[in-house]
């Protein structure tokens, strides 16, 4: 089966103090991963850990040090028809008032994407298409038409993005902390688009979020990542339920409990972001409750075994 996505290498490399600075911080490590048909997909780790910078390279906003995308086995990095990209990969991002300036309405948007695509159909195809989109994430027409993003709920306009972004008929959707600005009582409502999508559209998703809860609830295979590098990757429940690589482990510990007595066996460190991009060997080495001293000299290697894939020296034997 032809992988829908696939990453090879994938590296971002920033100059700290301009261009021609010495001082460099690689925000994403030579990442690799496929998304196959019709699967969703996690990117996951804590803010500044570098998903966010890979999403950007998928979508062409950053481009790539190094490194190698393919769509399909089409190479698409450096690719110079944009539109035909972006009609086969469409985006959701975090803050849907951001996503929708406030002084247009809504509506504006699904005719302005119709007519950028050329989409445009006659005797009244366009708005059937325009109606089918919206139906497909719980809205109808009058649920936006004549409206301004300030008279829409968080939950009802970020399905509008949703419904904005399948005209298209994408099959690859891109989904950045979708739903971490949606009140919680609507969170799963979003999050369940994701999966229905999938199965039901055949669409592709990159889930990329912090909230391990919805990664379990919604994904297929999960990718844990931190400052830059994938540290394990594999189907979700195995990397979830038997985590192998202590940063795994911590984030699953430090998900909060209902019960005040359960606290997290390892205690919380908080590091400098900058500082932890620039150690030599393991990067989680600087908290790891398992470091050993090769850890401060050497980059682990990528390890598989069980259908998961960990970097750290643990595994090495």
């Amino acid at each position: 089966m032809v992988a829908t996505l696939k990453a090879q290498n994938l590296t971002k490399v920033y100059s700290l103090g301009g261009l021609l600075s010495r001082n460099k911080i690689t925000a994403v490590d030579r990442v690799s991963f496929s998304v196959q048909p019709a699967e969703i997909f996690t990117l996951a780790g804590e803010s500044g850990c570098g998903k966010t910078t890979t999403a950007r390279m998928i979508l062409g906003f950053e481009f790539p040090t190094s490194g190698k995308l393919y769509y399909e086995d089409q190479d698409v990095v450096g690719l110079k028809d944009k539109k035909a990209w972006f009609r086969k990969v469409q985006a959701v991002f975090q803050n849907p008032f951001e996503t929708f300036n406030p002084l247009r309405k809504v509506e504006c948007y699904f005719y302005e994407t119709i007519q950028n695509f050329h989409l445009e159909k006659g005797g009244g195809r366009t708005q059937k298409l325009f109606e089918e989109k919206l139906e497909a994430v719980g809205l109808s027409l009058p649920d936006i038409a004549g409206k301004y993003p300030g008279e829409l709920s968080g939950g009802q306009l970020q399905r509008a993005s949703i419904a904005r972004s399948l005209l298209t008929n994408p099959s690859l959707l891109i989904a950045d902390e979708p739903v971490s600005m949606v009140d919680a009582s609507l969170r799963m409502s979003v999050v369940n688009l994701f999966r229905e999508m999938s199965d039901s559209l055949r669409v592709s998703v990159i889930y990329i979020t912090h909230d391990l809860a919805t990664a379990y609830y919604i994904s297929d295979r999960i990718a844990i990542m931190f400052r830059g590098n994938i540290v394990e990757s594999g189907p979700v429940n195995q990397v979830l339920e038997k985590p192998k690589h202590p940063y795994t482990k911590l984030l699953i510990e430090s998900i909060p409990q209902p019960d005040p007595r359960m606290q997290p066996k390892t205690p919380i460190q908080f590091l400098e972001e900058k500082e932890e991009y620039l150690r030599q060997g393991c990067k989680f080495s600087g908290r790891c409750p398992e470091v050993m001293e090769i850890c401060k000299q050497k980059v682990p290697e990528d390890i598989s075994f069980d259908d998961v894939v960990v970097k750290c020296h643990l595994y090495h034997k």
